[in-house]
């Protein structure tokens, strides 16, 4: 029917050119992405200072990348040293925000397969509607439990962060 109207089967398969441009386009996307992450990080991480009297020979070996790295991924070290230091509730927020983020997309997925596998099987078999009902109910109570693990656990880095002095 496809062809009576004009239209090929060939003209919904992508082109061999096309194909064969998909791994270079990854990689300069990719590139441009490391890039363009690398820009940003060293224009919001601050080199270490150096010191005049005594300087550390092992700093001088360690590039400004990897130093600004080091502060990147352990800030508690780098930068929470300090009375006045936002990293840490800083962190806690985002880490907060990933914690019921995470959960709740988990669960929500969870919950969403469990009902549909659950609807599935009661329109097969219509007399074991009570037992799968059943099951699911705590399945999803499981679920959602988990939910509020992570929710508990955001609040406590809100509210009462052990992290926190």
């Amino acid at each position: 029917s496809l062809e009576r109207s004009g239209i090929s089967v060939t003209d919904f398969q992508p082109s061999l050119s096309a194909t064969r441009m998909s791994t270079p386009r990854s990689f300069v996307l990719t590139g441009a992405v490391l890039l363009s992450c690398g820009a940003l990080f060293s224009a919001f991480v601050p080199t270490p200072l150096t010191r005049t009297s005594a300087p550390d020979s092992s700093s001088k070996n360690l590039p400004t990348a990897a130093m600004s790295a080091a502060a990147l991924v352990a800030p508690t070290a780098a930068h929470a040293a300090g009375e006045g230091s936002v990293w840490i509730p800083a962190l806690s927020a985002v880490g907060a925000g990933f914690a019921i983020g995470l959960a709740a997309i988990g669960s929500g997925v969870g919950q969403g397969i469990a009902s549909g596998r659950c609807i599935d099987g009661i329109s097969r078999q219509p007399e074991v509607a009570d037992d799968l009902r059943g099951v699911l109910l705590l399945s999803l109570a499981f679920m959602e439990s988990l939910t509020i693990y992570g929710l508990v656990i955001a609040l406590v880095l809100l509210f009462a962060n052990p992290l926190i002095k």
